[in-house]
């Protein structure tokens, strides 16, 4: 049985949850990808933060598209969705955080002193990155594939590949 804490991931609702005790207004969860979710009044769906007021009815009842939720973001968002970046008039939601993705723009989400992200994971690999579109840490995949993504060019030296 999946149980549900606060936090939460990207991909479809997580069914066989165990319910929190029953709280006024939004709860969130933990998705299966270990991402901030939001927790569906079924109290069995944890959707994905980033999927929250981004024009699709995800939950069953649409709680995730609520006019009270959606009508000024992020104020109307509950702390558990978003995330500030390093410009503190920019933000994401909570699950991009981390994601190994530049999404802040200025890599405040992936790197201190803004966030504290852990060591990348097995599929990347960590240097400093040439690509704007990722930080600390490049997918392996881009490792030996002759174009430098590193500015040390280790992704093309010592980057065992995927």
């Amino acid at each position: 049985m999946k149980k549900i804490f606060p936090q939460g991931d990207g991909n479809a609702a997580a069914a066989g949850s165990k319910a929190l005790p029953r709280r006024q207004g939004a709860q969130p969860c933990v998705t299966q990808m270990n991402r901030t979710g939001f927790l569906c009044h079924d109290r069995r769906s944890c959707i994905p933060a980033s999927r929250v007021c981004d024009g699709i009815h995800t939950c069953a009842h649409g709680e995730d598209e609520e006019e009270a939720l959606c009508r000024d973001m992020p104020q109307s968002f509950p702390g558990f969705l978003v995330a500030h970046c390093g410009d503190p008039a920019s933000w994401i939601y909570s699950d991009q955080k981390c994601d190994g993705i530049n999404n802040c723009g200025d890599c405040s989400d992936e790197l201190s002193p803004v966030t504290v992200c852990p060591p990348c994971g097995p599929g990347w690999w960590r240097c400093p990155s040439t690509v704007f579109k990722y930080c600390s840490c490049i997918p392996r995949s881009l490792c030996r594939d002759h174009v430098q993504h590193c500015s040390d060019w280790s992704d093309e030296y010592s980057c065992p590949g995927p």
